[in-house]
Formats: C-alpha cells, structure tokens, sequence
C-alpha cells in the first residue's frame, strides 16, 4: 500500500466536507415542507422524495428559475458547479426559501480527469463522496433499463425473429456507466449457435444512453414508460423502423426505474437543500438534470437555483429549447460563469502562461462572454455575469471584463463563494433577486414548426455565429425521413465540441462567419429531439494515463478520500 498517495489532504474537498456536520435529512425536507413520511432515507443525510409527494408538488411549480451557464470550457476551469450551490447558499442567507437542482454525477468522469461534480471549497453539496459515487443507485437503475432492452433485442432474433430485426441496422448498444475505451466496439454471439447470432456491438457510458434523457424529461411514470416505448433501436429488412414497444419489455424497463425516479434530496455544507436527479450527457444529450427534479423544487422553494452542461452555447441552448420547451419551464434570469485565467486562454494564452497579469488576452477572451451575454438576451433572459475570483486576478484584468461586458448590458460581480461560502456570493444573489423579480420574457430561439435543417441552420447562425452550414448528403436524406415519419416537430440537440462556438475545439474565443459540419443525425424519438452530430462525439470516454481512480481509497475509519 502506497500510503503517501492515501494521505488525506486537510485543504482539499473531500476533508473540508468532512469538516462540517451535516443535519438530518428530516429538517432539510422540514425547509421544503417536505413532511418525514414523504422521505426515504438512505441514511443520516440523503433520501428520495416519495413520488406521490413530488407530483403534488411539480403540479405547482411556480417558484422562479435560475439559470447557471457559463463560458465555453478551458482548462484553466470556471467553477460552474461551485457558483451554482455559493448562489443557493447565498439567497438562503438572505432569507429566500431556495432548493438548489443539478445532475448527479457519473462514475466515468469521477474516476477519469474530470473528478465530481458536487462543487468545492465552502461551496459543495454532500455527502459528497456518495453522491459522486453510487449515491442512491438512480444510475446502475438506467444501466439495468437500457442492457435489458438490448438482451431483448437479441433474444428475439435469436427465438426465430418475428420482427424482421436486421441484425445490421441495430443501433441500441450496451451501456456501463464507467470509462472503458477497450468496450468502443465489440462483438457479441460468439462461442456457437447456443449464444446466438455474432455481430458488431458496442458500449457508450450510461448517460449517454437515451434511456437517461428519457428519464430526466419525463413529467410521470406513465409519461416515462410512453417515451421508453417510442426509442427506435433497429430497422427491419424493409428498412422500417424498431422501437423498444414493439419488443415488449418497457413495462419492465419502467419497473427498474420505478424508485429511481422519484428526486433525490440532499443539503449543501450550509444545509440548503438540493435536489440532485439524473444526469444525462451534455453533448449527445441535453445535458440537464431531470424535469420532475426541477418542477418539484419550483413548487416547493421561491427560488430554484439550477445549471445547464458545458458552455451556454451548448448547455443553455439545449436547456432553453428542449427542456424549458417540453416541461413548460420559463426562467427568470441567467447567470454567466467565468474567471480571469479561462479568459485569458480565450484570448490566446497557454495554460502555463496564465499567472502574469495579461489585460489585452482578457480583453480579447472577453469576446467569447460577451456572445454568450448577447445569445441569452436573445431568449428574452437578463443575464449577469459572476467571475470565480483568484488570488493572481489583478483589479486591471477584471476592470477589462466589467468594461466589456457593460457595453452589452450586464453587470459582473466577484465571488469568492469557494473560500467564503455565501458570503462570497451576496452581492451576486442581490441582483438576481432584482433581476428575477421582473416578467420573463423567455422564449426559444426557433419555433417548432420549422423543419429541422431550419432549426440547425437558426442555431448555427443565431447562436454560433456560423456563416455556413454544410449538411452531409446522407444525414440531410435521413432529415427528410425523420418528416415523413412525423418528427419534423422535434427540436435539435446539437452534438459538438464543448470547446467553442465552432466545430474546431482549438478555435477560442469568438470566431464566426465558419462552416458548421453536420455529418450525421440521429433520431431519439423517446427524449423528444433529434441529434445533430458536427464532428466525431465520444459516447465511451476513455481513461487517462493517470486516472484519478488510482487516488482514491477507504481508510480504516472508512473514510473516502482521493474524490475531487
């Protein structure tokens, strides 16, 4: 045993959640109105709101919503996650009744690069080791949905094939919900006539299952079980489209998920509550947390303070479209993460050249804020801007932000949330208040009665500020398709690089007038949205060459540590 890497840190996440005594999760549902009986505990500090309860409440969901996005990712990091739960925290310091609601994480990345995604510093939702690891078991739930489907697939062609299944054209792949590379492509139905019939197959991580964007935009059980119904997984020899009803197992694929879906109800280390539910991908998916998670704290908090995946042109684009479009969501005002160190990469510095005070890279990564200040005002949304602040950020570095950004109307307030908690992040609650307080406006960026090359090419030019759009021959024909079989109405999920308004990950900052490629498109008929793939999408993330797996561990008090 290497006990140098087990050493527990006494400045890191883990241990400064350690630090603080969590409260029952009977009083933090008591701040919700959530009564005891409607919470089943998994332990002292985490439980799941019973479903029953959780419906009455979406029912009235009519708190206001607070979106959190960000700046197209670095490196260099912008504590999304972390500004999330430091605003939370920070309304409920100032008397607001708030409930905070975010993804849970997924396995792959928390033993990746990546790490968790329960916030940091002063400003984290715990308990933070379970939540980032198995949690409630909502995950290897979705995993069980999905692997029985594709065991069903399978089996029916294997007992003779009444569906006419062509064994080539079978687009449902296993899942698990971990970083394997080796698991990309295989094949399945070797080893005789006993195990039936070999061919190609392959893995993707769980949340990018369409089973996971199912389950976070279903409104009920029933809704759910409709949409599992309507997954198109193969085509038979006629070329005419499978779905997932047909093979006669989505009842069952329900029941698996039946305890799953109920919200899961936590607290963060100032024991504001936080509903934290599903956590589908933000690139292949829509990549929020689930609709019931979000209406059933809009009916129960004044205040839902909630965030949308990667960067707003990706994250919040999708959150507005898609889901605010299928759960009747409407926010109230947006709040746009950065730092000083990410700016200065969007404007041309290296990652080991980020600590020198640099005011013209700031000025120049600034335009990569301002067009996601501008794509939110498009929505109708108020938007204000929170830098994460750092000890080397320098008072000219963030004069340049807060003169860029009042050129387009948006005010920036430093937060210092991760070392203060709510403290940190006052002034920022303080104007989302006033912000909120005024009529939403909010409305999607197209209609739905556009056909879907019009809701790529409104997205591209609107939103990415593309001069072109160059559809693939075969992915514009499969479009066509997608109308004649009645899903012209469905809005897009774009599917690119996290990193930048184009399709290249290396063009930072805010270039337009490129080509936006779309070379393949995908159906997912059961989430409601059709996929537009621009550039190759990872749906099996690999590991790196230094995991962060090999740090974590379990000391002799059973203590967790090694998480981030």
């Amino acid at each position: 045993m290497n006990t140098a890497v087990r050493k527990i840190d006494p400045n890191s996440d883990a241990a400064i959640a350690a630090s603080v005594t969590p409260r029952p999760i009977e009083e933090i549902g008591n701040k919700l109105g959530v009564p005891a009986a409607s919470l089943y505990r998994y332990g002292h500090d985490k439980a799941k709101i019973a479903l029953d309860f959780a419906r009455r409440a979406e029912a009235k969901a009519d708190g206001k919503l607070i979106l959190v996005t960000a700046i197209n990712p670095t490196p260099a990091g912008e504590g999304k996650t972390t500004t999330t739960i430091g605003l939370g925290d920070a309304l409920a310091r100032a008397g607001k009744r708030v409930a905070i609601a975010l993804r849970e994480p997924s396995l792959g990345p928390v033993f990746g690069s990546k790490g968790g995604a329960t916030g940091g510093g002063r400003s984290q939702i715990v308990p933070m080791q379970d939540i980032n690891l198995h949690f409630t078991g909502d995950f290897h739930a979705i995993s069980a949905a999905h692997n029985l489907l594709a065991a069903a697939i399978d089996n029916h062609i294997y007992w003779g094939n009444a569906l006419d299944i062509d064994a080539r054209r079978i687009n449902w792949r296993r899942v698990v919900d971990l970083n394997d590379r080796a698991l990309r492509s295989v094949v399945v139905g070797l080893g005789g006539p006993g195990n039936g019939f070999p061919r190609e197959d392959g893995f993707d991580i769980t949340v990018a299952s369409e089973v996971m964007a199912i389950f976070c935009l279903a409104r009920s059980l029933e809704d759910l079980e409709d949409r599992l119904g309507r997954m198109v997984v193969a085509q038979n020899r006629a070329r005419q489209p499978i779905t997932a009803g047909q093979l006669k197992v989505t009842g069952a694929m329900a029941a698996l998920l039946r305890d799953a879906f109920q919200p899961n109800l936590v607290q963060t280390l100032e024991a504001t509550p936080a509903v934290v539910h599903g956590g589908p991908f933000a690139n292949i998916a829509h990549g929020c947390n689930s609709v019931m998670a979000t209406r059933t704290a809009l009916g129960l908090a004044d205040y839902v303070v909630t965030e949308a995946g990667f960067g707003a042109d990706l994250g919040a684009e999708k959150f507005l479209d898609i889901k605010c479009r299928q759960a009747g969501l409407s926010p109230s005002a947006v709040v746009i993460v950065a730092t000083v160190r990410a700016l200065k990469m969007h404007g041309g510095v290296g990652q080991k050249e980020l600590g020198p005070e640099n005011v013209a890279a700031v000025k120049a990564g600034s335009a990569n804020l301002v067009r996601h200040i501008e794509n939110m005002k498009a929505f109708g949304l108020p938007a204000v801007v929170a830098i994460n602040r750092f000890t080397s950020d320098t008072s000219a570095e963030i004069e340049a932000i807060k003169q860029a950004c009042a050129a387009v109307g948006a005010s920036v307030h430093l937060c210092s949330h991760w070392a203060e908690g709510s403290a940190g992040a006052v002034d920022l609650a303080a104007e989302v208040v006033q912000l909120a307080s005024q009529p939403s406006a909010f409305k999607p960026i197209y209609e739905s009665n556009l056909s879907l090359v019009q809701k790529i090419e409104t997205i591209a030019r609107r939103i990415y500020r593309a001069g072109a759009i160059s559809i693939d021959p075969v992915a514009l024909r499969r479009l066509g398709e997608f109308e004649g079989q009645g899903y012209g109405d469905l809005p897009i999920c774009m599917a690119k690089t996290q990193y930048s308004f184009s399709a290249d990950p290396a063009q930072r900052g805010a270039p337009e007038g490129f080509t936006l490629p779309v070379r393949e498109v995908r159906l997912s008929a059961g989430a409601g949205f059709v996929v537009a793939l621009c550039g190759d999408v990872m749906t099996m993330p690999g590991l790196p060459s230094q995991p962060a797996a090999e740090h974590i561990f379990v000391d002799e008090t059973g203590f967790i540590g090694g998480v981030f």
